[in-house]
């Protein structure tokens, strides 16, 4: 399997340390807001690569970070007049409910920031006596030109770096570029103790705190949205390797693309995001999962209506499938393990999951094809099925209704006999209205959902 880096900027052959282990850190979300489709379509994409680097039987811990202390969240409790434990604690509460809702069920930890600020202070401590880093009145900065490799991760030349992005620029600075490892406390804020006087972290400090605890100082795979390379990701790397004396501190760098909204990243600070909240109203969380699935992670796409209407309609007949075969032993036969090794091939070059997608459609339109399947190719089928569910999540299994729904559909099926066709018509739209479907096939109907 390969993937694209982006420090080299080269497909590298993804391998294991002893025991088949890999470590996986993505930036979770600063909790200041409610989850956004560009944030599924992230976390969506790195649900995915966990799982299918467990199914290839790779032991993978998957650690994701929550930013409960940070700028924006200062700015959201000035807005709001809110404390930042309620506001921290009410959107990580929502992002973990639909993070559940979407199926992304495959991160090993959530490392809350404000859990680490004991290490946090403990990497500035090595950060100063190393001589990375300095004090001035308003907390303590990181030298960025001491470390000679700042820019290589952004392909940046420092002389051509803007100071900004998230960096206040301040007088007092040694450089415009060195960023904050500790705010000190200013009024209304909250506040930690430390050994400079009381404040909070800055916001890359807390990553590596995270990792290096968890971790150590050099682990596998680093993920993130394109947005965080600069200064964010570049950022950790010096921090960790200047506290470590080693490197990489990273051996995989994977970025997702924006999700964009007529050419414009979708965001929170625009206010040009569809939330994901809203969208599930519309469409099964499968769906959602195919329309990111069928973009290529690394690209920036908008995001359009008719995706999301395509998508769920692909949802719908993966699903039709699966009931169809379903209430049969599955069969994990040479042709079930060769179908499904097709499907699952383009992952092995950069995660190609838009071609997946399209093996995966094409394999359903030709099993709904086929009129008779005998308990051999159900059994098959359903084997298959199970595969894409545990690597993609996007086979809908809602059970189906109880017997007591047999009395309805044949009722409805002696209606359509007699050609009352009102009456089957009347049955099947209430049903429909409840959340349960009904397919008329040359077999026969029944309920699939």
């Amino acid at each position: 399997m390969e993937v694209k880096d982006t420090l080299s900027s080269t497909m590298k052959t993804v391998e294991t340390r002893e025991g088949k282990r890999m470590n996986m850190f993505v930036c979770g979300p600063t909790v200041q807001d409610r989850p956004h489709m560009g944030h599924a379509r992230t976390y969506v994409f790195y649900d995915v690569l966990a799982r299918y680097l467990r199914y290839k039987g790779i032991r993978l811990f998957y650690l994701m970070n929550i930013t409960d202390i940070e700028d924006h969240i200062i700015t959201k409790m000035q807005e709001t007049g809110r404390s930042w434990e309620d506001i921290t604690t009410s959107y990580s509460s929502e992002f973990f409910e639909i993070m559940r809702r979407l199926k992304n069920n495959s991160v090993n930890y959530y490392a809350f920031a404000t859990d680490y600020i004991k290490e946090i202070i403990e990497q500035i401590l090595k950060l100063i006596e190393k001589g990375y880093a300095y004090k001035i009145s308003d907390g303590i900065y990181f030298r960025v030109r001491k470390f000679k490799d700042y820019g290589n991760l952004s392909k940046q030349n420092l002389d051509e770096l803007r100071a900004g992005a998230r960096v206040e620029v301040r007088e007092e600075k040694e450089d415009p570029l060195d960023f904050a490892l500790w705010k000190m406390k200013k009024e209304g804020e909250p506040s930690w103790p430390s050994p400079w006087g009381d404040g909070r972290p800055g916001w890359h400090i807390e990553d590596t705190a995270i990792t290096e605890s968890i971790f150590g100082p050099q682990y596998d795979i680093h993920g993130g949205a394109k947005d965080l390379i600069f200064p964010h990701h570049e950022s950790e790397i010096a921090q960790m390797e200047a506290v470590s004396g080693k490197k990489p501190i990273v051996r995989y760098w994977i970025h997702t693309g924006h999700l964009n909204v007529d050419d414009i990243k979708m965001s929170k600070s625009l206010k040009n995001f569809v939330t994901v909240e809203d969208a599930l109203r519309s469409y099964w969380p499968e769906a959602i999962r195919i329309m990111m699935l069928s973009m290529k992670y690394s690209a920036a796409v908008n995001f359009e209506e008719k995706a999301a209407i395509d998508a769920q309609g692909n949802a719908e007949r993966i699903s039709i499938l699966y009931h169809r075969v379903s209430g049969v032993p599955e069969i994990r036969s040479d042709w079930a393990l060769e179908m499904t090794g097709r499907i699952f091939a383009p992952l092995e070059n950069d995660m190609n999951t838009p071609e997946v997608v399209r093996e995966i459609i094409s394999f359903v339109k030709d099993s709904l094809a086929r009129n008779k399947l005998s308990e051999q190719e159900k059994g098959e089928i359903l084997y298959v099925l199970r595969q894409i569910e545990a690597v993609f999540g996007i086979v809908h299994t809602v059970p189906l209704p109880d017997k007591s729904m047999d009395i309805i559909l044949k009722m409805r099926n002696e209606s359509r006999k007699k050609g009352d066709y009102d009456s089957a018509d009347m049955i099947r739209d209430t049903l429909k209205s409840l959340g349960v479907h009904i397919e008329d096939t040359s077999e026969g109907s029944y309920l699939w959902w």
